[in-house]
Protein backbone atom coordinates (compact mmCIF):
# COMPACT_ATOMS: atom_id res chain seq x y z
CA UNK A 1 0.00 0.00 0.00
CA UNK A 2 1.49 3.65 -0.91
CA UNK A 3 2.39 5.21 1.79
CA UNK A 4 -0.37 8.12 1.01
CA UNK A 5 -3.09 5.63 1.14
CA UNK A 6 -1.66 4.48 5.01
CA UNK A 7 -1.32 8.27 6.29
CA UNK A 8 -5.09 8.78 4.37
CA UNK A 9 -6.08 5.51 5.77
CA UNK A 10 -4.64 6.81 9.52
CA UNK A 11 -6.63 10.04 9.35
CA UNK A 12 -9.97 8.27 8.61
CA UNK A 13 -10.15 5.66 11.45
CA UNK A 14 -9.80 7.98 13.89
CA UNK A 15 -13.77 8.40 14.24
CA UNK A 16 -14.11 4.55 14.36
CA UNK A 17 -12.09 2.24 16.92
CA UNK A 18 -12.55 -1.02 14.81
CA UNK A 19 -11.31 0.72 11.75
CA UNK A 20 -8.32 2.32 13.46
CA UNK A 21 -7.48 -1.07 14.75
CA UNK A 22 -8.05 -2.73 10.84
CA UNK A 23 -6.25 -0.32 9.17
CA UNK A 24 -3.29 -0.19 12.10
CA UNK A 25 -2.77 -3.89 11.54
CA UNK A 26 -3.10 -3.21 7.47
CA UNK A 27 -0.49 -0.49 7.97
CA UNK A 28 2.02 -2.62 9.99
CA UNK A 29 1.65 -5.33 7.32
CA UNK A 30 2.50 -3.65 4.16
CA UNK A 31 5.38 -0.87 5.86
CA UNK A 32 7.37 -4.08 7.00
CA UNK A 33 6.92 -5.62 3.66
CA UNK A 34 8.37 -2.42 2.21
CA UNK A 35 10.83 -2.35 5.02
CA UNK A 36 12.00 -6.37 4.26
CA UNK A 37 12.22 -5.21 0.03
CA UNK A 38 14.54 -2.38 1.46
CA UNK A 39 16.41 -4.77 3.44
CA UNK A 40 16.89 -7.36 1.01
CA UNK A 41 18.16 -4.72 -1.59
CA UNK A 42 20.38 -3.49 0.75
CA UNK A 43 21.84 -7.27 1.23
CA UNK A 44 22.12 -7.73 -2.75
CA UNK A 45 24.25 -5.15 -3.34
CA UNK A 46 26.69 -5.84 -0.65
CA UNK A 47 27.02 -9.69 -1.66
CA UNK A 48 27.36 -8.53 -5.02
CA UNK A 49 30.13 -5.97 -4.27
CA UNK A 50 31.65 -8.51 -1.61
CA UNK A 51 32.05 -11.00 -4.47
CA UNK A 52 33.21 -8.54 -7.25
CA UNK A 53 35.95 -7.03 -5.33
CA UNK A 54 39.59 -8.43 -4.30
CA UNK A 55 40.70 -8.28 -0.58
CA UNK A 56 42.27 -5.15 0.44
CA UNK A 57 45.82 -5.56 2.11
CA UNK A 58 44.18 -4.96 5.94
CA UNK A 59 41.52 -7.41 4.82
CA UNK A 60 43.75 -9.72 3.77
CA UNK A 61 46.22 -9.34 7.10
CA UNK A 62 43.08 -9.74 9.18
CA UNK A 63 42.53 -13.14 7.25
CA UNK A 64 46.71 -13.78 7.73
CA UNK A 65 45.88 -13.38 11.86
CA UNK A 66 42.92 -15.56 12.07
CA UNK A 67 44.62 -18.37 9.83
CA UNK A 68 47.53 -19.78 12.94
CA UNK A 69 46.35 -23.00 13.66
CA UNK A 70 46.25 -22.46 17.45
CA UNK A 71 43.53 -20.45 19.43
CA UNK A 72 46.33 -19.43 21.81
CA UNK A 73 48.67 -18.38 18.86
CA UNK A 74 45.60 -16.63 16.72
CA UNK A 75 44.71 -14.85 20.23
CA UNK A 76 48.45 -13.39 20.10
CA UNK A 77 48.64 -12.47 16.50
CA UNK A 78 45.19 -10.65 16.81
CA UNK A 79 46.89 -8.12 20.02
CA UNK A 80 49.95 -7.13 17.83
CA UNK A 81 46.82 -5.04 15.83
CA UNK A 82 45.00 -2.11 17.24
CA UNK A 83 41.67 -3.37 18.26
CA UNK A 84 40.51 -5.80 20.41
CA UNK A 85 40.75 -9.57 19.55
CA UNK A 86 36.89 -10.75 18.89
CA UNK A 87 36.57 -9.98 14.95
CA UNK A 88 40.34 -11.81 14.63
CA UNK A 89 39.03 -15.05 16.97
CA UNK A 90 35.87 -15.13 15.22
CA UNK A 91 37.51 -15.71 11.58
CA UNK A 92 39.48 -18.28 13.37
CA UNK A 93 36.65 -20.50 13.47
CA UNK A 94 34.74 -19.28 10.12
CA UNK A 95 37.56 -19.72 7.90
CA UNK A 96 36.40 -23.61 8.75
CA UNK A 97 33.74 -22.75 6.36
CA UNK A 98 36.09 -21.72 3.05
CA UNK A 99 38.07 -18.47 2.29
CA UNK A 100 36.83 -16.84 -0.74
CA UNK A 101 36.39 -13.31 -0.35
CA UNK A 102 32.74 -13.46 -0.41
CA UNK A 103 33.29 -16.48 2.40
CA UNK A 104 35.80 -14.72 4.43
CA UNK A 105 33.37 -11.47 4.36
CA UNK A 106 29.94 -13.28 4.93
CA UNK A 107 29.92 -12.15 9.12
CA UNK A 108 30.43 -8.04 8.22
CA UNK A 109 27.94 -8.86 5.24
CA UNK A 110 25.18 -10.39 7.56
CA UNK A 111 26.40 -7.90 10.58
CA UNK A 112 26.19 -4.69 8.25
CA UNK A 113 22.55 -6.30 7.11
CA UNK A 114 21.28 -6.79 10.87
CA UNK A 115 22.35 -3.38 11.85
CA UNK A 116 20.01 -1.81 9.23
CA UNK A 117 17.00 -4.10 10.76
CA UNK A 118 17.73 -3.28 14.01
CA UNK A 119 18.39 0.04 13.30
CA UNK A 120 15.38 0.50 11.82
CA UNK A 121 12.88 -1.76 14.75
CA UNK A 122 14.86 0.67 17.11
CA UNK A 123 13.47 3.62 15.53
CA UNK A 124 10.06 1.99 15.35
CA UNK A 125 9.97 2.22 18.69
CA UNK A 126 10.77 5.91 19.38
CA UNK A 127 9.64 8.17 16.49
CA UNK A 128 7.19 7.86 13.61
CA UNK A 129 6.63 5.69 10.25
CA UNK A 130 7.93 7.99 7.92
CA UNK A 131 10.98 9.42 9.98
CA UNK A 132 11.76 5.25 10.89
CA UNK A 133 11.51 4.56 6.86
CA UNK A 134 13.72 7.39 6.09
CA UNK A 135 16.45 5.80 8.72
CA UNK A 136 16.16 2.87 7.48
CA UNK A 137 17.07 3.78 4.15
CA UNK A 138 19.72 6.20 5.20
CA UNK A 139 21.56 3.01 6.96
CA UNK A 140 20.75 0.71 4.22
CA UNK A 141 21.86 2.49 1.24
CA UNK A 142 24.39 5.21 2.80
CA UNK A 143 28.20 4.71 1.16
CA UNK A 144 29.82 3.95 4.21
CA UNK A 145 27.43 1.74 5.73
CA UNK A 146 27.82 -0.34 2.66
CA UNK A 147 31.71 -0.53 2.53
CA UNK A 148 31.82 -1.55 6.18
CA UNK A 149 29.35 -4.20 5.03
CA UNK A 150 31.55 -5.65 2.42
CA UNK A 151 35.24 -5.36 4.56
CA UNK A 152 36.49 -8.26 6.53
CA UNK A 153 37.01 -5.22 9.49
CA UNK A 154 35.24 -4.54 12.61
CA UNK A 155 33.18 -2.21 11.80
CA UNK A 156 30.19 -3.81 10.59
CA UNK A 157 30.03 -5.95 13.61
CA UNK A 158 30.45 -2.76 16.15
CA UNK A 159 27.45 -1.40 14.11
CA UNK A 160 25.47 -4.13 14.40
CA UNK A 161 26.18 -4.54 18.37
CA UNK A 162 25.49 -0.72 18.74
CA UNK A 163 22.43 -1.51 16.70
CA UNK A 164 21.24 -3.99 18.70
CA UNK A 165 22.37 -2.02 22.16
CA UNK A 166 19.76 0.48 21.23
CA UNK A 167 17.20 -1.70 20.43
CA UNK A 168 17.14 -3.70 22.84
CA UNK A 169 17.79 -0.86 25.83
CA UNK A 170 14.33 0.61 24.48
CA UNK A 171 12.67 -2.52 25.02
CA UNK A 172 14.04 -3.39 27.86
CA UNK A 173 12.80 0.17 29.20
CA UNK A 174 9.23 0.27 27.22
CA UNK A 175 8.85 -3.23 28.92
CA UNK A 176 10.29 -2.87 31.77
CA UNK A 177 12.55 -6.98 30.60
CA UNK A 178 15.25 -7.44 32.60
CA UNK A 179 15.82 -9.99 29.68
CA UNK A 180 16.40 -7.20 26.98
CA UNK A 181 18.27 -5.56 29.53
CA UNK A 182 20.71 -8.25 29.86
CA UNK A 183 20.69 -8.59 25.80
CA UNK A 184 21.17 -4.58 25.77
CA UNK A 185 24.75 -5.95 28.05
CA UNK A 186 26.17 -8.48 25.94
CA UNK A 187 25.69 -6.25 22.86
CA UNK A 188 28.07 -3.62 25.07
CA UNK A 189 30.07 -6.16 25.98
CA UNK A 190 30.16 -7.43 21.93
CA UNK A 191 31.17 -3.61 21.43
CA UNK A 192 33.57 -3.13 23.54
CA UNK A 193 35.93 -6.27 22.09
CA UNK A 194 35.40 -5.67 18.49
CA UNK A 195 36.23 -2.48 18.58
CA UNK A 196 37.90 0.62 20.90
CA UNK A 197 35.94 3.44 19.48
CA UNK A 198 32.88 1.22 21.16
CA UNK A 199 34.03 2.89 24.21
CA UNK A 200 32.77 6.02 23.42
CA UNK A 201 29.66 4.36 22.22
CA UNK A 202 29.49 2.52 26.02
CA UNK A 203 30.14 6.20 27.85
CA UNK A 204 27.46 7.75 25.67
CA UNK A 205 24.87 4.61 26.10
CA UNK A 206 25.77 5.05 29.99
CA UNK A 207 24.70 8.39 30.39
CA UNK A 208 21.81 7.58 28.39
CA UNK A 209 20.47 5.15 30.08
CA UNK A 210 21.06 7.00 33.40
CA UNK A 211 19.00 9.64 32.35
CA UNK A 212 16.47 7.48 31.39
CA UNK A 213 16.20 4.80 34.04
CA UNK A 214 15.61 8.03 36.67
CA UNK A 215 14.24 7.68 39.26
CA UNK A 216 16.04 4.52 40.19
CA UNK A 217 13.89 3.32 42.77
CA UNK A 218 10.88 2.96 40.70
CA UNK A 219 11.97 -0.49 39.13
CA UNK A 220 14.71 -1.58 41.37
CA UNK A 221 15.23 -5.13 39.58
CA UNK A 222 15.83 -3.37 35.54
CA UNK A 223 18.54 -0.77 37.09
CA UNK A 224 20.23 -3.67 39.19
CA UNK A 225 20.65 -5.53 36.06
CA UNK A 226 21.95 -2.70 34.09
CA UNK A 227 24.22 -1.84 36.91
CA UNK A 228 25.93 -5.31 36.41
CA UNK A 229 26.38 -4.99 32.88
CA UNK A 230 28.09 -1.77 33.29
CA UNK A 231 30.13 -3.27 35.74
CA UNK A 232 31.38 -6.19 33.32
CA UNK A 233 31.72 -3.72 30.78
CA UNK A 234 34.00 -1.57 32.76
CA UNK A 235 35.84 -4.53 34.14
CA UNK A 236 36.77 -5.49 29.82
CA UNK A 237 37.25 -2.18 29.02
CA UNK A 238 39.88 -2.08 32.21
CA UNK A 239 41.46 -5.26 31.25
CA UNK A 240 42.62 -4.45 27.99
CA UNK A 241 42.87 -0.64 28.69
CA UNK A 242 45.35 -1.72 31.12
CA UNK A 243 46.99 -4.75 29.46
CA UNK A 244 46.99 -4.25 25.42
CA UNK A 245 46.57 -0.50 24.90
CA UNK A 246 49.86 -0.04 26.67
CA UNK A 247 51.92 -3.04 24.43
CA UNK A 248 50.27 -1.02 20.94
CA UNK A 249 51.37 2.44 21.78
CA UNK A 250 54.81 1.17 22.81
CA UNK A 251 54.49 -0.86 18.98
CA UNK A 252 54.39 2.46 17.48
CA UNK A 253 51.55 1.25 15.23
CA UNK A 254 49.41 4.32 16.43
CA UNK A 255 52.25 6.95 16.54
CA UNK A 256 52.35 5.63 13.11
CA UNK A 257 48.71 6.05 11.98
CA UNK A 258 48.28 9.46 13.38
CA UNK A 259 51.64 10.76 11.62
CA UNK A 260 50.85 9.87 8.18
CA UNK A 261 46.86 8.91 7.30
CA UNK A 262 45.24 9.81 10.37
CA UNK A 263 47.17 13.41 10.53
CA UNK A 264 43.88 15.41 10.14
CA UNK A 265 42.01 13.61 12.00
CA UNK A 266 43.32 14.71 15.67
CA UNK A 267 44.22 18.62 16.62
CA UNK A 268 48.27 18.21 16.98
CA UNK A 269 48.51 16.84 13.54
CA UNK A 270 46.15 18.65 11.90
CA UNK A 271 47.23 21.87 11.62
CA UNK A 272 44.30 23.97 12.67
CA UNK A 273 42.73 25.38 15.87
CA UNK A 274 40.59 23.99 17.57
CA UNK A 275 37.33 26.55 16.80
CA UNK A 276 38.51 25.06 12.95
CA UNK A 277 39.16 21.34 13.86
CA UNK A 278 35.98 21.16 15.53
CA UNK A 279 33.33 22.17 12.43
CA UNK A 280 35.56 21.19 9.63
CA UNK A 281 36.43 17.67 10.80
CA UNK A 282 32.55 16.92 11.61
CA UNK A 283 31.73 17.95 7.66
CA UNK A 284 34.64 15.59 6.93
CA UNK A 285 32.69 13.11 9.31
CA UNK A 286 29.33 13.03 7.02
CA UNK A 287 31.42 13.58 3.82
CA UNK A 288 32.84 10.17 5.21
CA UNK A 289 29.29 8.95 5.67
CA UNK A 290 28.05 9.70 2.41
CA UNK A 291 30.98 9.19 -0.20
CA UNK A 292 30.15 12.98 -1.12
CA UNK A 293 31.72 16.85 0.08
CA UNK A 294 27.99 18.28 -1.58
CA UNK A 295 25.28 15.98 -0.38
CA UNK A 296 27.42 15.02 2.98
CA UNK A 297 26.97 19.29 3.65
CA UNK A 298 23.58 19.25 2.89
CA UNK A 299 23.65 15.72 5.25
CA UNK A 300 24.97 17.99 8.01
CA UNK A 301 22.85 20.62 8.07
CA UNK A 302 20.02 18.00 7.96
CA UNK A 303 21.27 16.34 11.26
CA UNK A 304 21.76 19.72 12.35
CA UNK A 305 18.26 21.17 11.97
CA UNK A 306 17.09 17.28 13.57
CA UNK A 307 19.02 18.17 16.25
CA UNK A 308 17.64 21.68 16.98
CA UNK A 309 13.96 20.45 16.77
CA UNK A 310 14.82 17.96 19.38
CA UNK A 311 16.65 20.26 21.42
CA UNK A 312 13.29 22.56 21.10
CA UNK A 313 11.18 20.15 21.88
CA UNK A 314 9.35 19.99 18.56
CA UNK A 315 9.78 16.86 16.73
CA UNK A 316 7.60 14.41 15.43
CA UNK A 317 8.03 11.93 18.08
CA UNK A 318 4.60 10.51 19.34
CA UNK A 319 5.39 7.43 21.11
CA UNK A 320 6.30 6.17 24.28
CA UNK A 321 10.09 6.14 24.65
CA UNK A 322 12.77 9.20 24.67
CA UNK A 323 12.09 12.60 25.30
CA UNK A 324 13.37 15.09 22.79
CA UNK A 325 16.24 16.16 25.16
CA UNK A 326 16.95 12.53 25.50
CA UNK A 327 17.11 11.57 22.02
CA UNK A 328 19.18 14.69 21.38
CA UNK A 329 21.32 13.63 24.47
CA UNK A 330 21.94 10.29 22.78
CA UNK A 331 22.19 11.62 19.23
CA UNK A 332 24.74 14.59 20.46
CA UNK A 333 27.10 12.96 22.80
CA UNK A 334 29.46 10.42 20.82
CA UNK A 335 30.31 13.40 18.87
CA UNK A 336 31.17 15.35 21.84
CA UNK A 337 33.21 12.77 23.19
CA UNK A 338 34.85 11.48 19.95
CA UNK A 339 35.56 15.00 19.31
CA UNK A 340 37.09 15.69 22.94
CA UNK A 341 39.00 12.77 22.35
CA UNK A 342 40.51 13.77 19.26
CA UNK A 343 41.34 17.17 20.80
CA UNK A 344 43.34 15.24 23.31
CA UNK A 345 45.19 13.34 20.45
CA UNK A 346 43.44 9.85 21.67
CA UNK A 347 41.64 8.63 18.62
CA UNK A 348 40.49 10.39 15.53
CA UNK A 349 37.69 12.32 14.77
CA UNK A 350 36.89 13.08 10.75
CA UNK A 351 36.53 11.74 7.11
CA UNK A 352 38.00 8.32 8.34
CA UNK A 353 36.22 4.93 9.00
CA UNK A 354 37.20 5.45 12.70
CA UNK A 355 34.39 7.55 13.14
CA UNK A 356 31.68 4.81 11.77
CA UNK A 357 31.29 4.65 15.52
CA UNK A 358 28.72 8.00 14.59
CA UNK A 359 27.26 6.69 11.82
CA UNK A 360 23.91 5.13 13.35
CA UNK A 361 23.52 8.43 15.41
CA UNK A 362 24.38 10.93 12.59
CA UNK A 363 21.61 8.95 10.11
CA UNK A 364 19.51 9.33 12.62
CA UNK A 365 19.52 12.62 13.39
CA UNK A 366 19.30 12.95 9.58
CA UNK A 367 16.61 11.40 9.09
CA UNK A 368 14.79 13.61 11.96
CA UNK A 369 15.33 16.56 10.20
CA UNK A 370 14.83 15.27 6.85
CA UNK A 371 10.98 13.93 7.86
CA UNK A 372 10.26 17.54 9.57
CA UNK A 373 10.90 19.14 6.67
CA UNK A 374 7.40 17.94 5.27
CA UNK A 375 8.02 17.17 1.08
CA UNK A 376 4.63 16.84 -0.64
CA UNK A 377 3.20 13.47 -0.44
CA UNK A 378 4.63 10.85 2.08
CA UNK A 379 6.27 8.99 -0.97
CA UNK A 380 8.44 12.17 -2.04
CA UNK A 381 10.85 12.23 0.79
CA UNK A 382 11.55 8.20 0.76
CA UNK A 383 12.53 8.93 -3.00
CA UNK A 384 14.40 11.90 -2.71
CA UNK A 385 16.11 10.51 0.19
CA UNK A 386 16.89 7.04 -2.58
CA UNK A 387 17.69 9.39 -5.42
CA UNK A 388 20.33 10.98 -3.57
CA UNK A 389 22.03 8.12 -1.98
CA UNK A 390 22.04 6.60 -6.10
CA UNK A 391 24.16 10.05 -6.63
CA UNK A 392 26.83 9.22 -3.59
CA UNK A 393 26.54 5.48 -4.54
CA UNK A 394 27.43 5.63 -8.43
CA UNK A 395 29.15 8.87 -8.18
CA UNK A 396 31.48 9.09 -4.97
CA UNK A 397 32.98 12.57 -4.78
CA UNK A 398 35.96 12.17 -3.45
CA UNK A 399 36.02 8.57 -5.12
CA UNK A 400 37.32 5.86 -3.53
CA UNK A 401 41.38 5.12 -2.59
CA UNK A 402 40.67 2.08 -4.72
CA UNK A 403 38.15 2.93 -7.46
CA UNK A 404 36.14 0.58 -8.35
CA UNK A 405 36.87 -0.28 -12.14
CA UNK A 406 40.32 -0.91 -10.10
CA UNK A 407 38.88 -2.94 -7.51
CA UNK A 408 37.71 -6.04 -9.68
CA UNK A 409 38.51 -9.31 -9.02
CA UNK A 410 39.68 -9.92 -12.37
CA UNK A 411 43.02 -7.33 -12.11
CA UNK A 412 44.82 -9.39 -8.92
CA UNK A 413 43.79 -12.80 -11.02
CA UNK A 414 45.22 -12.07 -13.92
CA UNK A 415 48.31 -10.55 -12.37
CA UNK A 416 48.97 -13.83 -10.73
CA UNK A 417 48.56 -15.75 -13.42
CA UNK A 418 50.91 -13.63 -15.41
CA UNK A 419 53.52 -14.25 -12.67
CA UNK A 420 52.84 -18.05 -12.96
CA UNK A 421 53.60 -18.15 -16.72
CA UNK A 422 56.36 -15.33 -16.32
CA UNK A 423 58.40 -16.57 -13.11
CA UNK A 424 60.51 -19.74 -13.48
CA UNK A 425 60.39 -21.90 -10.61
CA UNK A 426 62.86 -21.17 -8.56
CA UNK A 427 62.47 -17.26 -8.84
CA UNK A 428 62.21 -14.93 -5.73
CA UNK A 429 59.69 -12.72 -5.41
CA UNK A 430 60.22 -9.13 -4.07
CA UNK A 431 57.40 -7.38 -2.08
CA UNK A 432 56.47 -5.09 0.07
CA UNK A 433 54.66 -5.61 3.36
CA UNK A 434 51.02 -5.09 2.08
CA UNK A 435 51.89 -6.44 -1.53
CA UNK A 436 53.03 -9.69 0.58
CA UNK A 437 49.77 -10.02 2.44
CA UNK A 438 48.06 -10.02 -0.99
CA UNK A 439 50.82 -12.27 -2.68
CA UNK A 440 50.10 -15.06 0.08
CA UNK A 441 46.46 -14.53 -0.13
CA UNK A 442 46.17 -14.71 -3.88
CA UNK A 443 49.26 -16.89 -4.98
CA UNK A 444 50.75 -18.24 -2.61
CA UNK A 445 47.68 -20.04 -0.20
CA UNK A 446 49.23 -19.13 2.74
CA UNK A 447 50.77 -16.15 4.58
CA UNK A 448 54.15 -15.13 3.41
CA UNK A 449 54.59 -11.74 5.46
CA UNK A 450 55.77 -11.69 9.77
CA UNK A 451 52.90 -11.42 11.73
CA UNK A 452 54.27 -12.35 15.32
CA UNK A 453 57.29 -10.55 17.19
CA UNK A 454 60.45 -10.79 17.22
CA UNK A 455 60.57 -9.58 13.67
CA UNK A 456 63.33 -9.84 11.03
CA UNK A 457 64.02 -6.63 8.72
CA UNK A 458 63.35 -9.17 6.02
CA UNK A 459 62.05 -12.27 5.90
CA UNK A 460 62.25 -15.47 3.08
CA UNK A 461 59.56 -17.57 2.84
CA UNK A 462 58.33 -20.58 0.72
CA UNK A 463 55.45 -20.07 -1.82
CA UNK A 464 55.88 -23.16 -3.73
CA UNK A 465 58.35 -23.61 -6.40
CA UNK A 466 59.28 -19.89 -5.39
CA UNK A 467 60.66 -17.91 -2.69
CA UNK A 468 59.17 -14.61 -1.60
CA UNK A 469 61.17 -11.72 0.02
CA UNK A 470 59.65 -9.00 2.39
CA UNK A 471 59.88 -6.75 4.92
CA UNK A 472 58.62 -6.39 8.23
CA UNK A 473 55.41 -4.74 9.25
CA UNK A 474 56.63 -1.61 9.91
CA UNK A 475 57.58 -1.15 6.16
CA UNK A 476 54.27 -1.43 4.85
CA UNK A 477 55.08 0.16 1.03
CA UNK A 478 57.67 0.43 -1.01
CA UNK A 479 58.37 4.02 -2.58
CA UNK A 480 60.46 5.38 -5.59
CA UNK A 481 62.59 7.75 -3.75
CA UNK A 482 64.44 4.91 -1.59
CA UNK A 483 63.32 1.62 -3.82
CA UNK A 484 66.64 0.53 -5.06
CA UNK A 485 68.15 1.08 -1.71
CA UNK A 486 65.03 -0.86 -0.13
CA UNK A 487 65.76 -3.71 -2.97
CA UNK A 488 69.33 -4.02 -2.17
CA UNK A 489 69.26 -4.37 1.54
CA UNK A 490 66.45 -7.01 0.83
CA UNK A 491 69.30 -9.10 -1.10
CA UNK A 492 71.95 -8.71 1.16
CA UNK A 493 69.45 -9.41 3.96
CA UNK A 494 68.45 -12.75 2.54
CA UNK A 495 71.99 -13.46 0.49
CA UNK A 496 71.46 -12.59 -2.73
CA UNK A 497 74.29 -12.58 -5.18
CA UNK A 498 74.93 -8.51 -7.03
CA UNK A 499 73.00 -8.78 -10.12
CA UNK A 500 70.15 -11.38 -9.49
CA UNK A 501 67.08 -10.41 -10.66
CA UNK A 502 63.84 -10.86 -9.09
CA UNK A 503 60.20 -10.29 -9.58
CA UNK A 504 58.51 -7.31 -8.00
CA UNK A 505 54.83 -7.92 -7.12
CA UNK A 506 53.77 -4.62 -6.05
CA UNK A 507 49.76 -4.16 -5.19
CA UNK A 508 47.20 -2.95 -2.72
CA UNK A 509 45.93 0.51 -1.95
CA UNK A 510 48.31 2.60 -4.11
CA UNK A 511 50.78 1.88 -6.64
CA UNK A 512 53.51 4.26 -6.55
CA UNK A 513 53.73 5.16 -10.05
CA UNK A 514 56.00 8.59 -9.25
CA UNK A 515 58.31 9.71 -12.06
CA UNK A 516 61.12 8.30 -8.86
CA UNK A 517 59.40 5.13 -9.42
CA UNK A 518 59.37 4.45 -12.53
CA UNK A 519 63.33 5.67 -13.38
CA UNK A 520 64.49 3.46 -10.50
CA UNK A 521 62.43 0.54 -12.16
CA UNK A 522 64.29 1.77 -15.81
CA UNK A 523 67.83 1.69 -13.82
CA UNK A 524 66.91 -1.93 -12.50
CA UNK A 525 66.39 -3.11 -15.90
CA UNK A 526 62.45 -2.70 -16.16
CA UNK A 527 61.71 -0.48 -18.71
CA UNK A 528 58.12 -1.37 -19.30
CA UNK A 529 56.10 -3.42 -15.84
CA UNK A 530 52.90 -5.16 -16.70
CA UNK A 531 50.14 -3.28 -14.90
CA UNK A 532 46.57 -4.83 -13.62
CA UNK A 533 44.14 -1.76 -13.05
CA UNK A 534 45.80 0.74 -11.50
CA UNK A 535 46.57 -1.27 -8.10
CA UNK A 536 48.93 -3.89 -9.36
CA UNK A 537 52.45 -3.82 -11.04
CA UNK A 538 54.63 -6.67 -11.61
CA UNK A 539 58.18 -6.26 -13.03
CA UNK A 540 61.57 -8.14 -13.18
CA UNK A 541 63.96 -6.20 -11.69
CA UNK A 542 68.06 -6.89 -11.37
CA UNK A 543 69.81 -6.32 -8.22
CA UNK A 544 73.00 -4.27 -8.82
CA UNK A 545 75.77 -4.55 -6.01
CA UNK A 546 75.70 -0.89 -5.35
CA UNK A 547 71.86 -0.41 -4.81
CA UNK A 548 71.90 1.89 -8.06
CA UNK A 549 74.37 4.20 -6.53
Amino acid sequence: MPLSETQAGEASSSSNPQSARTCGRAFDFSSRNLALVVLAAGFAVRLVLAWRYFLDPDEALHYLLASHETLRTTYAAALTQAHPPLLILLLHFWRVLGHSELMLRMPSILAGTGCCWLTYLWLRRITDRSTSFIGLLLVTFAPALIETSIEVRQYAPLLFFISAGLYFSERALQENSVLCMNLFSLSLFGALLVHYSGLLYAVSMGVYMLVRLYPYGKNLRLFAAWGAGQVLGIAISSYFLLTHIPAVRQSGIVRSDFATHLHKSILGSSGHGVLTFIPLQTLRVFTYLFSHGLLGTLALVTFAAGLYLLLRGKSRNEKRGPADLELALLLGLPFVLNCAAAIAGEYPYGGTRHTAVLAIFALTGVSFGIAALKIGRAWMAPAVVLLALAVCNIFPSPPPLIRARDHERSHVQSAVQYLRQSAQPGSVILADYESGLLLGYYFCGHGVVQDLPPYQPFSKVACGPYSVVAPFPGEWKFYGRDFEQRAKAAAQAQGLAPGSKVWLFYGGWIVDSTPDMRNSLRRMGCADPQLFGQNFLLCEVSLSGDGGQ
